[in-house]
């Protein structure tokens, strides 16, 4: 078997508690201090010197003994609201769930680093680690990197790895996205419609803000469908409509937002300044009178394509041509991730590794209450980390 592979093969029970533990404590956002707690212990306990960045952000240096470029590796450590309905004898019982899977990509990134730490005198370069908080809130990474996690030293090309459950696929292979845009930018809108309040019965009296809230939520999907290109994917949701408490009252105003998904900068511009011209425009029509809040959110993550060859060639060296999935459905996501604002430094891959066939009763997705992840790939996934950074580093010189 392969050193390092064999080497994480060793770590699978302790990586196994590392999850068992992370996943019951279930933090959210950027408040994770128990997460982050035991993340600089373990650490701690390897001879590594962990320091924060940013609210809960951890991150610690392997190597730099000899001289080389420095490789990043991220795993995200926040968990969702709502309540977990696994039925794991471990489950978070604290109205937050793991139901991500960050809890296995910190317990990866913890082997990793003992794995790394036993070879420290052979690797060429620099190894950084990123523990990040708020990934499902897009605040984290930003942060992290606001903080300076990519500089002193200076990161040369960073990796991520994601699991995904509830997929027809064996456990534990590999999904390597084509380079380009992986994942869709992300951002909000929030509407403000003001009418005339007046009584049911005599809408003359009144300008209906329900009346135009309804109009705009149509309006706004005329520009997916008549103003993008179809070749170039985009999604504008509104995902709430309020206004009103009465059946026989029309409300003074009305309240609407959602969220915008692209994957080039042209839509996003573009999305960005037509949204406002059609909110206002309808509410002129109808008597009313709008505001819109348009926030950006991350941009999408991109993957450098040498270094998409150069993870395929890694994983194939150290695992085998089977531990790919063959024709798997990752090439590009409408969901987001905040790893973009690392990729939009530099160089950077997003990987997937599968933790859960669907074929074999592991049938809930990522973000359900009930989903299932297989730990039997934790080793894998610790091991992925590691070649990636020892092997980048060896063959990229100084």
């Amino acid at each position: 078997m392969d050193e390092i592979v064999e080497m994480a093969k060793n770590l699978q029970e302790e990586l196994r508690a590392h999850r068992r533990t992370i996943h019951g404590y279930a933090e959210v956002d950027m408040d994770l201090p128990k997460t982050s707690a035991y993340v600089k212990a373990r650490l701690t306990e390897m001879g590594l010197e962990p320091y924060d960045v940013g609210p809960c952000g951890v991150a610690v240096l392997i190597g730099g003994k000899k001289p080389g470029k420095v490789v990043l590796l991220r795993a995200d450590m926040d968990a969702l609201l709502g309540q977990e309905l696994s039925g794991l004898e471990f489950q978070a019982t604290n109205g937050h769930m793991h139901a991500c899977g960050h809890d296995l990509h910190t317990a990866m990134l913890l082997g990793a680093a003992k794995v790394l730490k036993s070879m420290e005198d052979r690797i060429q370069g620099t190894i950084k680690l990123m523990f990040q908080p708020g990934e499902e809130t897009l605040n984290g990474a930003k942060a992290m990197v606001e903080a300076g996690i990519l500089d002193n030293p200076k990161v040369d090309a960073a990796m991520m790895l994601h699991v995904f459950s509830g997929l027809p696929f064996d456990s534990g292979c590999f999904m390597i996205p084509e380079a380009g845009p992986v994942s869709a930018s992300s951002d909000k809108f929030d509407i403000v419609i003001q009418g005339k309040g007046g009584h049911g019965a005599m809408p003359n009296f009144g300008v209906d803000p329900l009346n135009v809230a309804c109009h705009t939520h149509l309006a706004l999907q005329e520009i997916i469908a008549r103003e993008v290109a179809a070749t170039d994917p985009a999604v504008v949701t509104v995902g709430y409509l309020q206004g009103g408490q009465a059946n026989n009252v029309i409300p003074d105003s009305a309240k609407l937002g959602g969220t915008v998904r692209t994957f080039s900068v042209a839509n996003r511009d573009f999305i960005e300044k037509r949204l406002p011209e059609i909110v206002q425009n309808v509410a002129t029509t109808f008597r009313a009178s709008a505001s819109v809040s348009y926030v950006r959110g991350c941009p999408s993550v991109v993957m450098d394509k040498a270094l998409r060859n150069d993870f395929v060639e890694i994983i194939n060296r150290r695992f085998g041509p089977d531990a790919f999935v063959k024709g798997a459905p990752f090439d590009k996501m409408m969901g987001s991730e905040d790893f973009s604002f690392v990729t939009e430094k530099v160089p950077s891959i997003m990987v997937a590794l599968t933790a859960g066939d669907a074929r074999k009763g592991m049938t809930f997705a990522q973000h359900h209450p009930k989903v299932l992840f297989d730990e039997e790939v934790l080793y894998r996934g610790t091991a992925a980390y590691a070649a990636f950074a020892f092997d980048w580093l060896a063959g990229h010189g100084v």
